[in-house]
């Protein structure tokens, strides 16, 4: 491969704790590269303080670093669309708890999860405006977050969980009608879903997602599961997927977020032998 034609492919990132960061920094800081940190998605941390000298860490850590800097925010025990407002109490403050860390850290972006489930697939058409109601309610969650994200400069990137079909969180994300709500696209979720529950393959949630694609998690798996697995591991078809992002005029934020940290350097070196990435 040329030294030109390289240096047009995409540049890969990682999600990791800043344990994991001390390691990896270099890696991260030589190339530039697009980062997430996961240290923030627990309620015991954001109810505490130790978060903020986690952040400032990784700020030690990332001397010289201009790359594009996020967190995964919070999502264990709630959906975003819950209808109780005492749990939409809650949702809102982790919202807002997780931007706290976003500003702290001068991070982009916010990754939340999908509310749709399998379940949702096949029943929401049961119901008189189901498919609205979900969005009413996500809106009512997130309706202080948005503009706070917009005037933090962070986007709130909604990831695929068990999402069937790719258009309807697209959908969602265009309601909101803000540059701080975007697409995000987990391949793994996407590769389990075509797998097991009848969803297209994972290159079509790209093009689905079009212009509105801001993140992706990268990810291996078989079909079956949520693996995690480096790409490599599994059964995901890397080149389709990433001729669909290359076909995009954005460029997403391509983030390995693998559950072994260790083998990070050995997923990514995986797709730049298959001449995907850099």
């Amino acid at each position: 491969m040329s030294a030109e034609l390289s240096q047009s492919l995409p540049v890969l990132g990682a999600a990791m704790p800043v344990h994991v960061l001390e390691d990896l920094s270099g890696w991260i800081v030589d190339g530039q590269r697009d980062l997430e940190l996961q240290d923030f998605i627990r309620g015991e941390t954001l109810n505490g303080t130790e978060w903020r000298a986690t952040a400032a860490r990784a700020k030690q850590l990332l001397s010289g670093y201009t790359g594009r800097m996020g967190i995964h925010g919070p999502f264990w025990g709630f959906t975003i669309a819950t209808d109780d407002p005492d749990v939409r109490a809650v949702v809102k403050k982790r919202m807002d708890q997780g931007l706290d860390v976003c500003a702290e850290l001068g991070g982009s972006h916010m990754v939340i999860h999908s509310p749709y489930t399998t379940w949702d697939h096949n029943n929401l058409d049961n119901y008189a405006g189901g498919k609205q109601g979900v969005i009413d309610r996500v809106h009512a969650a997130l309706e202080d977050a948005v503009p706070r994200a917009e005037a933090l400069g962070v986007e709130l990137v909604i990831e695929n969980i068990e999402d069937v079909d790719p258009s309807i969180r697209v959908d969602l994300v265009r309601s909101f009608d803000s540059t701080a709500v975007r697409v995000s696209i987990d391949t793994g979720h996407a590769h389990y879903a075509h797998g097991s529950t009848g969803a297209p393959p994972v290159d079509r949630y790209v093009m689905v997602a079009g212009e509105l694609l801001g993140h992706i998690h990268l990810q291996d798996a078989d079909g079956h599961a949520d693996r995690h697995w480096a790409p490599g591991d599994g059964t995901v078809l890397w080149p389709s997927i990433f001729k669909a992002v290359a076909a995009l005029t954005v460029k997403p934020r391509l983030i390995l977020e693998l559950r072994d940290h260790s083998e990070i350097l050995k997923g990514a070196q995986h797709l730049i032998d298959l001449g995907l990435a850099r």
